[in-house]
Parts: structure tokens; sequence; C-alpha cells
């Protein structure tokens, strides 16, 4: 997967989970931009990447991530090569 296809994945992930088809993820936007996006949110967006995607995440870098890019950036990393 590519990195525009990851972000693509997320911003359909988080348009369902919160109900908003609004949603426009970029590589730059910060969980706070985004409105109704809060912590259990943002945990429960982690897990859905998780199952989705065959990815998994540490703790410690769940809590790391500044913005959406940087998770892209990880879950390309944690992806098989296609």
């Amino acid at each position: 997967m590519t990195e525009a296809e990851i972000l693509g994945a997320f911003t359909r992930i988080l348009r369902d989970l919160l109900g908003d088809q609004s949603i426009v993820l970029t590589m730059d936007t910060r969980r706070e931009e985004v409105p109704n996006w809060d912590s259990f949110g943002y945990v429960t967006f982690i897990v859905a990447v998780e199952i989705e995607l065959g990815v998994n995440f540490g703790i410690a870098e769940v809590e790391s991530f500044a913005n959406v890019g940087a998770i892209v950036r990880r879950t390309e990393a944690l992806l098989p090569p296609s």
C-alpha cells in the first residue's frame, strides 16, 4: 500500500467511526483539528486500523504519534512489501 492508499483508508475508517463524511485527513492533520476526535475515538481508530490493515502498534508508539502522517508512515513500515 502506498502512503496515499493508507491515508485514504484512514480517512474512511475515521469517517465511519465518527459518523462524519466531511472529514478529510492529510499527512499534517492533528487529532485536535478534527471535531469529536477525542481520546476514546483515537484509541478506537487505532484498533480499527490494526484490525483492518493487520498491523500492531506499541503503546509508546500510539502515544507518540504527532499527526496522521506519523501513523501513516509507521503503518507503511509495518505492512509486508507488496
